[in-house]
């Protein structure tokens, strides 16, 4: 974004008062709840049901697993040691 385009933002957004930066603040988020659940669905194109991947886990494990199910926002596999895991699809790779 050009320093002119941000600077007239910041001063636009100078001009509101409290109820019109709550309002411009819901839609906002929503404007980034709609460009996230985008990347998600392009993300979870990727993928099959029955494809094998395999993701990191919180600890960072590798686990690789099948897919199961895609869900909304997520992705469900069954790991090789039969655990039950939903996963971002950004996290997921695909195995070969």
């Amino acid at each position: 974004m050009e320093e002119i385009s941000i600077n007239r933002i910041e001063d636009f957004i100078k001009t509101l008062d409290r109820k019109e930066l709550v309002y411009l603040n819901r839609l906002v988020v929503e404007r980034l709840k709609l460009l996230r659940q985008a990347l998600s669905t392009t993300e979870m194109a990727k993928y099959n049901i029955g494809e094998s991947v395999s993701f990191r886990d919180n600890t960072g494990m590798l686990r690789k697993g099948r897919i199961i199910k895609l869900n909304k926002k997520t992705v469900s596999i069954i790991t090789e040691d039969n655990e039950k895991w939903n996963v971002a699809p950004g996290l997921l790779e695909a195995n070969e």
